[in-house]
């Protein structure tokens, strides 16, 4: 098969008179169409609360259980039986936990 040569000074001389052809014609510059700004789709952030407790916890990390966080004694206490009584140690920490409101 023969391969078609393409001349690419003609094609480009033949696009650039068909832009001054139709400005000729036109005569009026076309105005440039301003973008349509696009709405932003990020939800804004809801106002989360949380409330802090004190959460007793064995040695593999499982909370045994849980006191307000005015009762940070009762919460020792509770840790300090549940380590004599059992083989693993427990221990007491803060935990924060979210409040949903209806």
């Amino acid at each position: 098969m023969a391969r078609k040569v393409v001349n690419r000074k003609a094609l480009r001389e033949e696009a650039e008179a068909a832009e001054r052809a139709e400005k000729e014609e036109g005569g009026v510059k076309k105005k440039k169409k301003k973008k349509a700004k696009r709405k932003s789709r990020a939800k804004a952030a809801a106002e989360v609360r949380l409330k802090l407790f004190w959460g007793v916890y064995n040695q593999s990390l499982k909370r045994v259980a849980m006191f307000e966080f005015d009762q940070k004694k009762e919460a020792e206490k509770k840790a300090e039986v549940l380590g004599k009584s059992g083989k693993s140690p427990h221990f007491v920490q803060r935990v924060k936990e979210v409040i949903v409101e209806e």
